[in-house]
């Protein structure tokens, strides 16, 4: 992606001459260099480079992987890791870090290129995901009704404030439990157990009634709320 920013973190001043000329001839806007893990976060606060090609293993100070970590809670900058280890263990503490991708040394352009772009393009569709969900969560925040959000297996990703206070758990507690645990239905009269119809909305993938005469119990068994037949 011809002017994309980029800023290397290497220790090797030599060897940073030459990713950054390699770089450039590739077309890339060379932003920088830094030699240990700390430049490289505080040069990444002041330049905003685009992405960040760094080495796993720095001389001194934080090394790459902390630094990369860093850089990913705090400024949401890619990072593609360009290192000669290869091992188990080194990509494995690596992967912690999320990194958008590797250059294993020695490496030709095409695969500095590749990873490159990969990077840039992955990022920016997780970040268009996030912002959708975002925007998602505020959106069934707001609505009046009560909401829980389930997974395909039924278990509970989200509920809204006004959920939370019916049921009695708060997002946090129901969290990957199952939705059956959660929302709770008895018959108004019988106080038997009524089919849950979220399990029926899943399975058939469409709207499922409620059944009439329903009632909610939250967590401690009080009634919550009377329901009349809707949909789920």
């Amino acid at each position: 992606m011809s002017g994309t920013r980029v800023l290397v973190v290497e220790d090797d001043r030599l060897i940073a001459a030459g990713i950054a000329k390699r770089l450039r001839v590739l077309g890339y806007a060379v932003v920088g260099q830094a030699s240990s893990g700390d430049e490289g976060v505080s040069a990444a606060r002041s330049l905003r480079p685009d992405l960040v090609l760094m080495d796993i293993h720095l001389g001194r100070g934080i090394d790459g992987v902390e630094a990369a970590q860093q850089l990913r809670e705090e400024l949401d900058v890619p990072v593609v890791f360009l290192t000669a280890h290869s091992d188990e263990a080194t990509l494995q503490r690596a992967k912690m870090s999320g990194p958008h991708g590797y250059v294993l040394k020695p490496y030709e352009d095409r695969d500095l290129q590749t990873a490159i772009e990969v990077a840039v393009q992955r990022h920016g569709m997780d970040r268009r995901v996030r912002e959708s969900e975002e925007w998602l969560t505020a959106t069934l925040r707001s609505i009046g009704d009560g909401v829980i959000a389930t997974d395909a297996t039924g278990q509970v990703r989200f509920m809204n404030p006004l959920a939370e206070q019916l049921t009695g758990w708060s997002q946090e507690e129901a969290a990957g439990r199952h939705v059956e645990s959660i929302f709770h239905i008895v018959h108004e009269h019988t106080r038997d157990p009524v089919a849950n119809p979220a399990i029926d909305a899943l399975a058939l993938g469409a709207p499922v009634a409620l059944s009439p005469d329903t009632i909610l119990i939250d967590r401690h068994g009080q009634e919550a709320l009377r329901m009349t037949s809707t949909t789920s």
